[in-house]
C-alpha cells in the first residue's frame, strides 16, 4: 500500500513546524515569495510562548534616545551573551530589528507612543538605551495578534494539534514530516522539499518553570535524530522573576518590564540587595543608596540599574539571597513597584502583571510587593545554522527563534527575543523557498521508514511495562531541577547523565491505556522522548564546558576560561548515541571588534 493511501497526506514545498512568532513570520515570507506554504502547530493557533515576551520587542529605533543606533545594540548583545554569540547573526539581528519593527506597525501592531507620536520604548537588562517597543506589557500577545491575522489574510494552509514526531530524508535532503493528530491520533504526512523548525525550547523538563506543555524540545530533536548539529545547550537561561506562590502557579513568568518600569529587588530584611553583587559601582548599602541608585538611573548616559543587570546575573543574585536565608517565606525575593509608582501607572504600563497578580495570587502590586524567584526560561542553545540563511547542516532544514542557536551567546537579553523571532523568521521563510524553487526531482518517501516510525510511535499501548508516564516526567523534573539547574556540579551533572539513561530505560516500558484519540498519557510518552534527548544534550554540554559563563554556572569551574569563551559546544547524534565536542567560534571581523571594546 502507497504512503499516499495508508496515511493523510499532504504535499507542499515548505513545512513550516511552530507557529509562534518565528514560524509566522517564516510561513509569511515563504507564501510570498510564491511556493506552496503548510504552518503546522502543536497546540492552538496563537497559543505560542512568544505570548511570554511580554516587555517589548528589541529594536534600535532611537525614539527615546536618538544616539541609539545599531552598533550599539550590536555590542550590548556581544557583551550580554558574553562573546559567546555568532558575531553574523548578532549583526543581522542589531540591523534588521528596527525595519522589522516597523513592518508589524504597517501590519496593525498598536504600539504605546511618546509624545510626539513615535514608537515608546522602554528599559531592560542589559540594553544601554531604552530600546523595547512595547504594548504596555503585553507586546508578544500584540506580534501573535499582529502576525496570525496577516498569515491568516494570506491564505496560509495551517494545521493545529497536529504533533509532528520524525522528520524524513531523502539521502542526505529533508523530504518531509510524519505526526500525528493530537485529537483523533491518527497519522499525518507531509512530502516538502524544505522544513523549517519554529518550535521553541524544551523548558518542561526542568520542575519549576515558565514554559507551559507544548516546550518538550521537539525541533531540538527532531534536528538530532535527522543529523543536525546542535550547539550551546548548556546555556540555559533561568528568567530571575517567576512566580513563586502559590504552588500552583509557580514559575508563571513575571516579566522584566517592572524592574524597566522602576521596579526594585528586596530581601527579607528589606535590602535592595542587587548593590552587593555590582560593588565596583556601589560600596554603600545604606539608605542613602537608594537615593544614588535613582539619580544614576535616571541619567541619560546610563542606562544601567542594578536591577537590571542581564538575566543570568539577576538570576545568581535571587538565587544566592534565598540560600542565604534572606528569602521570603515562600522562597523568592519581593520585587516592589508599588512604593515607586503611582497605582494608576502600573495599571497602564503593567495592566498583565496587576491582572495576574491579582487573579492568580490574591496580591495587588499597586499596594504590596511580589514574590518571584528564578525559573527555567530559555534556551541560548540549539541548532546550529548558518547566519544569513538560517540553514541546518542537513540539506533542506532551516531553523528560526528559540530552536536555533547563536545569536544569544551565553546568555539572551531581554527583548531580543521577540526581534530574534521576526528577523530570522523572516530569513528562514525566504531561504527556505529559495531552496524549494531550486530542489530537482521528485520528491519520494520511503514507505519502510514511514512504517518503523508508527511501530514506534505506538509502541507504548503494547508495552507491558507498567511504567507511568506522568510518573516519569515527575521524576526527570525533579532530576533536572536538582542536579541541572542554576548552580552546577560536575558530580551531579554526571549523576543526571546516570538517572537520564535509567529514564530511558524506564520510557520502553511505559504502557498507555485507552485508543488513539485523544489520548493525554500516549501524548506525554512521545514527548518523553524528546524531553529525555534534550536533557541529556544539554547535561552533557553542561559536563563539557569547564568553566561559568552567561546562564552555565559551575561551582566546581567558578570563573570564565578564556579557552573555553572562544568554543562552541556542540552535540552530534551517531547510531543512537549522542556525542560532544569542542569547536571554535568563526573569528569577529577587526571592525566588530572595535565596536565591541568600545567604552560606555
Amino acid at each position: 500500500m502507497a504512503a499516499e493511501e495508508k496515511y493523510e497526506s499532504h504535499e507542499y514545498d515548505v513545512v513550516v513546524i511552530g507557529a509562534g512568532g518565528a514560524g509566522l513570520r517564516a510561513a509569511i515570507e515563504a507564501s510570498a515569495q510564491g511556493v506552496k506554504t503548510a504552518l503546522v502547530c502543536k497546540s492552538l493557533l496563537g497559543k505560542a510562548h512568544t505570548v511570554m515576551a511580554e516587555g517589548g520587542i528589541a529594536a534600535a529605533l532611537g525614539n527615546v534616545y536618538p544616539e541609539d543606533n545599531w552598533t550599539v545594540h550590536f555590542r550590548d548583545t556581544m557583551r550580554g551573551g558574553k562573546l559567546l554569540n555568532n558575531w553574523r547573526m548578532a549583526q543581522i539581528h542589531a540591523q534588521e530589528a528596527p525595519q522589522r519593527v516597523l513592518e508589524l506597525e504597517e501590519w496593525g501592531a498598536l504600539f504605546d507612543r511618546t509624545k510626539e507620536g513615535l514608537i515608546l520604548q522602554r528599559d531592560f537588562g542589559g540594553h544601554r538605551y531604552a530600546r523595547l517597543a512595547h504594548v504596555g506589557d503585553r507586546t508578544g500577545l500584540e506580534m501573535i495578534r499582529t502576525l496570525q491575522q496577516h498569515a491568516v489574510h494570506k491564505g496560509i494552509d495551517v494545521y493545529m494539534e497536529c504533533a509532528i514526531q520524525r522528520l524524513l530524508k531523502d539521502g542526505e535532503r529533508i523530504c518531509g514530516a510524519f505526526g500525528y493528530w493530537r485529537e483523533s491520533g491518527k497519522f499525518i504526512l507531509f512530502k516538502c522539499k524544505a522544513v523549517v523548525l519554529a518550535t521553541g525550547g524544551g523548558g518542561k523538563a526542568w520542575k519549576i518553570t515558565s514554559n507551559s506543555w507544548e516546550y518538550t524540545g521537539d525541533g531540538i530533536t527532531l534536528a538530532l535524530d535527522a543529523g543536525a548539529d546542535l550547539i550551546d545547550l548548556e546555556m540555559v537561561q533561568f528568567h530571575p522573576t517567576g512566580m513563586v506562590w502559590p504552588p500552583s502557579v509557580r514559575g508563571i513568568l513575571v516579566t522584566e518590564g517592572v524592574r524597566g518600569d522602576g521596579g526594585t529587588l528586596k530581601n527579607s530584611e528589606g535590602q535592595r540587595f542587587m548593590f552587593k553583587y555590582i560593588p565596583e559601582f556601589f560600596k554603600a548599602e545604606t539608605a542613602e543608596t537608594e537615593r544614588e541608585a535613582d539619580a544614576w538611573y535616571e541619567d541619560k548616559k546610563n542606562r544601567r540599574t542594578p536591577d537590571l543587570l542581564p538575566r543570568d546575573e539577576v538570576a545568581r543574585a535571587i538565587n544566592a539571597e534565598v540560600k542565604a536565608g534572606r528569602g521570603t517565606p515562600h522562597g523568592g525575593v519581593y520585587m516592589d513597584i508599588a512604593s515607586r509608582r503611582p497605582a494608576d501607572y502600573i495599571k497602564r504600563r503593567l495592566p498583565s502583571m496587576y491582572h495576574q497578580f491579582k487573579e492568580l495570587a490574591d496580591v495587588d502590586i499597586t499596594k504590596e510587593p511580589m514574590e518571584v524567584g528564578p525559573t527555567c526560561h530559555y534556551f541560548m542553545g540549539g541548532i546550529r545554522v548558518v547566519p544569513d540563511t538560517t540553514a541546518a547542516t542537513v540539506p533542506g532544514l532551516f531553523a528560526a527563534g528559540e530552536v536555533a542557536a547563536g545569536l544569544h551567546g551565553a546568555n539572551r537579553l531581554g527583548g531580543n527575543s521577540l526581534s530574534d523571532l521576526v528577523v530570522f523568521g523572516r530569513r528562514a521563510g525566504l531561504y527556505a523557498a529559495e531552496y524549494a524553487r531550486a530542489f530537482t526531482g521528485a520528491v519520494t518517501v520511503d514507505t519502510g521508514q514511514l512504517h518503523a516510525i508508527e511501530q514506534e510511535l505506538l509502541a507504548p499501548f503494547t508495552t507491558q511495562g507498567g511504567e507511568n508516564p506522568f510518573a516519569l516526567h515527575t521524576d526527570l523534573q525533579e532530576c533536572m531541577q536538582n542536579l541541572v539547574g542554576i548552580i552546577r556540579i560536575e558530580a551531579e551533572l554526571k549523576l543526571a547523565l546516570d538517572k537520564i539513561a535509567n529514564f530511558r530505560q524506564r520510557l520502553q516500558k511505559v504502557h498507555v491505556g485507552g485508543n488513539r484519540q485523544y489520548n493525554p498519557g500516549w501524548h506525554m510518552a512521545l514527548d518523553l522522548y524528546s524531553m529525555l534527548t534534550v536533557s541529556e544534550a544539554v547535561t552533557l554540554s553542561a559536563i563539557e564546558r569547564k568553566e561559568s559563563r552567561g546562564g552555565h554556572t559551575r561551582d566546581d569551574y567558578p570563573k570564565p576560561d578564556p579557552k573555553f569563551g572562544k568554543v562552541n559546544v556542540v552535540v552530534r547524534k551517531k547510531k543512537g548515541q549522542l556525542s560532544v565536542a569542542q569547536e571554535l567560534l568563526s573569528e569577529i571581523p577587526e571592525e566588530l571588534k572595535k565596536i565591541i571594546e568600545v567604552q560606555q
